[in-house]
């Protein structure tokens, strides 16, 4: 079997960490795959290490912007795929246009699948350019041999949308790189903290809107007003609610004393970053498998959470929820765990424990697998005549 991989529209974040995860821990030949040909933008091929077994493909098209790679996608590929001999091919980005079959594809955006969450975006460019995703993903599914979903949560919450009859479908969760784990930090009672050497709280997401940072940087503020020694962190692209964080930053903290905005951070610097904090945090309300808290759980970090969407799947009993809109909840959870230093070292032990589950490797097999089944089982359709 040859597999094509269509990764025109992988280009940033999670999509690339997968993508070059799932090939670094790859073993095709054990699936039958003889070789795996994979069409990206040249930043996007020049993260991903060579195999013998691997041939990266480069088109000028793919260089340029979504309109060009969507023609690409449509008119160039299945030809391709074709004349390189492709028994299948597999599309993570999760909207397909061509005419090749069988393909695969992944879920790995939930948000134009939550109508509640594209509502908080109004009547906007942003909100259009969800509810073209919401199109052009159903489609792909629906004509799919096979979809991948990385939680339980998110196959649920689509299909319930799309309520029609798919291919083959399979959870498979992403993994966590193992420069992320180490021993869970001893914890310190808050009376050893001071202004001066603060207790840290990370949240790492990019700022929209349905990541709430303001939220939570409202809630430190009134655990600071309550004369603990907090000190907020967010990391993370500027998005959509940059304007709106900014605002709730200039009226909780206009000095900059406690609540420290640091923009994006490159993905190679975040064990780093995760090493020198004090307790994670995540506040998002709508995610398909946020690999953040993955991260967070294998740092052996104690973690406050969200409560929505497939956190408690992912984290477990090993952290302590919130309601992500409310900032005196947020206070509260953030409370429990900074006065009980026994707390923190019995979550953040179950938080690492339980990351065990999540690696690369168990990815990659569990992809490859699925791949082989469905080009297996998949009838070719019969030409007239």
């Amino acid at each position: 079997m040859k597999l094509g991989i269509d990764a025109s529209n992988i280009r940033s974040g999670g999509g690339v960490t997968h993508l070059v995860e799932l090939l670094r821990c790859a073993d095709p030949l054990s699936y039958g795959c003889t070789q795996v040909i994979v069409w990206s933008c040249h930043a996007t091929l020049n993260q991903i290490e060579n195999r013998p077994w691997l041939v990266k493909t480069h088109h000028a098209l793919l260089e340029k912007g979504l309109p060009w790679r969507i023609y690409w996608q449509k008119c160039h590929l299945s030809k391709l795929a074709r004349s390189a001999g492709c028994d299948a091919l597999f599309v993570p980005g999760g909207s397909y246009a061509g005419d090749f079959l069988p393909f695969i594809t992944m879920s790995q955006n939930l948000l134009p699948f939550d109508w509640l969450e594209i509502r908080r975006y109004g009547w906007s460019s942003i909100m259009l350019k969800i509810l073209l995703l919401r199109w052009t993903q159903s489609r792909t599914f629906r004509k799919a041999q096979g979809v991948i979903f990385l939680t339980q949560y998110a196959h649920d919450a689509v299909m319930n949308v799309i309520k029609s009859t798919f291919g083959k479908t399979a959870v498979i969760p992403h993994g966590i790189a193992d420069r992320f784990k180490r021993p869970i930090p001893g914890q310190r009672p808050i009376t050893d903290y001071s202004l001066t050497n603060p207790f840290r709280i990370l949240y790492v997401s990019h700022i929209e809107q349905y990541k709430h940072q303001w939220h939570v940087a409202e809630a430190v503020g009134m655990l600071r007003a309550a004369g603990y020694p907090v000190v907020l962190d967010l990391v993370g692209p500027k998005g959509n609610a940059i304007k709106q964080l900014q605002t709730a930053m200039g009226k909780i903290d206009p000095d900059g004393a406690f609540i420290k905005y640091w923009g994006a951070i490159s993905y190679g610097k975040m064990p780093e970053i995760l090493r020198n904090t004090d307790l994670f945090l995540f506040a998002s309300s709508c995610e398909n498998m946020p690999n953040i808290l993955l991260e967070g759980m294998a740092a052996g970090l104690p973690i406050a959470c969200s409560n929505r969407g497939p956190m408690p799947e992912v984290l477990g009993d090993a952290g302590v929820y919130f309601d992500p809109e409310n900032p005196h909840d947020i206070a509260r959870a953030l409370r429990e765990l900074i006065e009980s230093p026994d707390l923190r070292m019995r979550l953040a032990t179950k938080a690492s424990e339980r990351s065990n589950a999540y690696s690369w490797a168990r990815c990659a097999n569990e992809t490859f697998e699925f791949i082989a089944e469905v080009v297996s089982g998949y009838d070719q359709p019969k030409e007239c005549g």
